[in-house]
């Protein structure tokens, strides 16, 4: 007999992992989560948090969302990336990123009741693991994952006591392996990964300075230093990244993996950091000196039987581009709906298959995209005159030559902005953030076109209601006057019906369905109004239409007008989705 038991089990208490616990005990399920460590996230590793991840903290309640604000930096304060000699020294461009341009301010500000901001995972982490305990999860510390043997009525896993020494046995029905970039459960349960592990180093410096007087007046997340003759990045460049606005910083540069480790002492970390400052006399408080590899890997299947992989367990890659807790984070917001009704016989084992369907292309695009983000930096180099070499003399001539009244200087100037604004591929890819759109048996689209994008899917959100896309946002108002997202409309953790005037009959439908199905009628003198016209735009049905939108707030199924037995549509719909 196992020494515990539970419904879920959840490895790793990450982004991915903690997310989860959070929403299966929102959800009423017993989840027990186990972190190897006696601490939660200990560096501020990922930071960027998108407008999606905001939305699912939102999902968890208006507390989680605010206190994500109270400890995240501004998105005002995200700022240009600034390219420079040194934080002191020449600015040699910038670009405005993460939505604070005009236009690119306007697109978020249309895409989400959310803000994009700044959280470091020493932040994020223990945001969700408190809101996972709070609400009833088991959390576990200095509890290792040794192994798991799965059968067909459930998951036992060998976990190991770091306290104690002492082995003990955790028998539950799902094991959701949130354990990062190595593994073990992901490996145990033969999880297929498709390219590279280790195909580039890099090294870590967090320390304490104030640096406001060089970057307050032109904030910015990250600042890249191309530094011919310097010893930072082989060509010369580092980049520092802030942390918090504007004393606290994290370091950071690659190194050859071909190579021995470079094993820096503090003496000669903090004269590489002065020496991308530009400040030879600045006071340093160094707190961390730390390793990691680049990896270009993802898994082509999320899922065997009753085990399931997320976050760095899937997908593996750089933080260019910003996706790796936010890629995580929803993962585990679609997954958490789906253990939920499963285990509380609302839908049969079928609908999980549906993860793997939906996330495992996320995966590889998000992986892809980090990866591809790294090369985008040559033309900049090339702009720069920093062709590799080690004539570092030469580069410096080639930096100033931009200088020059010369054509061919004229040229290298134009060359160089345009290298700069093609980097918005990486610090601006809203598209990249928000068109996920899913195909699998969990959505029907009853043969409906997937509507085709107008402009760059990369750079730019195209909203929809065709199933599969994530419900479009648009205020609306209750019959108080207070105003709401129509994702607030939404989620927590059950499906809910969309309908508007002349629709009455799909909320008839929906209370006979067997699960809780949230609806709204959304029309002058109801309970939810659309005074602007926003949402009948963007719902693309007709008053008397439907949409049916899933827990994770995606559309899995639209009826454009009324149809003769609704109950029947829906029940044929919802069949079908549930697996039942």
């Amino acid at each position: 007999m196992a020494d515990i038991t539970t419904q879920v089990l959840v490895i790793g208490t990450g982004p991915a992992g903690s997310a989860t616990a959070a929403l299966l005990a929102s959800y009423g399920v017993d989840v027990m989560v186990v972190n190897r460590y006696r601490w939660l996230a200990n560096s501020p590793r990922a930071h960027i948090t998108n407008q999606r991840t905001m939305e699912v903290l939102r999902d968890l309640g208006a507390e989680v969302e605010h206190e994500a604000y109270l400890h995240a930096t501004p998105k005002e304060l995200m700022g240009n990336n600034i390219f420079c000699t040194s934080i002191a020294g020449e600015e040699l461009g910038r670009l405005a990123t993460w939505g604070t341009a005009p236009e690119s301010a306007a697109e978020h500000a249309l895409s989400s009741p959310c803000a994009m901001n700044d959280l470091p995972q020493t932040f994020m982490e223990p945001l969700l693991f408190k809101t996972a305990c709070a609400r009833g999860a088991q959390g576990r510390m200095s509890c290792e994952y040794l192994s798991h043997v799965q059968d067909a009525d459930g998951v036992t896993a060998t976990l190991r006591d770091r306290l104690t020494g002492h082995d003990l046995t955790v028998r539950a029905q799902y094991l959701v392996g949130a354990d990062g970039g190595n593994s073990l459960v992901a490996e145990h349960a033969g999880i297929p990964l498709e390219g590279q592990m280790g195909i580039g180093g890099s090294i870590n410096l967090l320390c304490r300075m104030d640096l406001s007087r060089y970057v307050a007046h032109r904030p910015s997340v990250l600042y890249w230093v191309m530094q011919p003759g310097s010893n930072v990045g082989g060509i010369g460049m580092g980049v520092v990244r802030m942390v918090r606005p504007w004393n606290e910083w994290l370091i950071s540069w690659g190194y050859d993996i071909s190579q021995p480790r470079p094993e820096l002492t503090e003496d000669q970390a903090k004269g590489i950091i002065r020496q991308l400052v530009g400040d030879p006399d600045i006071a340093i408080d160094l707190t961390a000196i730390s390793y990691w590899t680049v990896n270009n890997v993802y898994a082509t299947h999320m899922q065997n039987g009753r085990v399931f992989v997320m976050g760095d367990a899937a997908h593996r890659h750089p933080p260019s581009n910003g996706l790796g807790s936010n890629t995580s984070i929803q993962d585990a917001f679609n997954l958490a709906w789906k253990l939920s009704m499963v285990l509380k016989g609302e839908a049969g084992p079928a609908l999980l298959d549906s993860y793997s369907a939906e996330r495992a292309p996320i995966a590889k695009q998000i992986v892809t995209r980090a990866n591809k983000s790294i090369p985008e930096f040559g033309p900049i180099f090339a702009a720069l005159g920093m062709d590799g070499s080690f004539d570092h003399d030469r580069i410096q001539a080639n930096m100033d030559g931009r200088c020059d009244t010369t054509p061919a200087a004229t040229a290298q100037r134009a060359a160089l902005r345009q290298a700069i604004a093609h980097k918005k591929y990486e610090f601006d890819a809203h598209g990249v953030e928000m068109n996920q759109r899913y195909r699998s048996a969990a959505i029907v689209t009853d043969g409906q076109a997937e509507p085709a994008f107008a402009r760059d899917a990369e750079l730019h959100y195209a909203p929809t209601t065709w199933p599969g896309a994530r419900l479009p946002h648009t205020w609306v108002y209750d019959k108080d006057g207070n105003r709401l997202s129509t994702l607030d409309l939404c989620g927590r953790g059950q499906f809910t019906l969309l309908t508007g005037i002349g629709g009455e009959a799909w909320v008839d439908a929906a209370r006979a369905m067997g699960i809780p199905i949230r609806t709204h009628v959304i029309g002058p003198r109801r309970p939810v109004n659309d005074p602007s016209g926003d949402w009948a735009r963007a719902s693309e049905i007709a008053d008397a239409g439907c949409l049916l939108i899933r827990p994770d707030h995606h559309v899995c199924w639209r009826s454009p007008d009324m149809v003769a037995d609704p109950a029947a549509a829906l029940n044929r719909v919802l069949t079908t989705i549930l697996g039942k």
